[in-house]
């Protein structure tokens, strides 16, 4: 059962700032999260129900949050970026 992603602006600002190559590389990693969930790592705490899937491109290490909603078959992609600050920007985000 493949799930369908929806893209918090975020999520979109954040995406269109960076270079093709990893666009498309971000693009595969969603179509991968969309058909396996379970592939990011669950968080506890401030971030309970968040997931976050990890992946490298050109060396550097890349993190997508998302939030799955099994009763539409939707992933909310939350936030992209480097690991540096991610997780306190995603905390803030959220909080508004």
């Amino acid at each position: 059962m493949a799930f369908t992603p929806v893209a918090h602006p975020k999520f979109n600002r954040i995406k269109k700032k960076l270079p093709v190559s990893l666009r498309l590389e971000i693009d595969r990693e969603v179509g991968q999260i969309c058909r396996d969930p379970a592939i990011g790592e669950a968080k506890v705490g401030d971030l309970r129900g968040v997931r976050v899937h990890k992946f490298s491109h050109l060396g550097q290490l890349y993190l997508v949050a998302y939030t799955v909603d099994e009763a539409n078959n939707d992933i909310y992609l939350l936030a992209i970026g480097g690991h540096e600050n991610f997780y306190r920007d995603l905390k803030n985000y959220l909080k508004v």
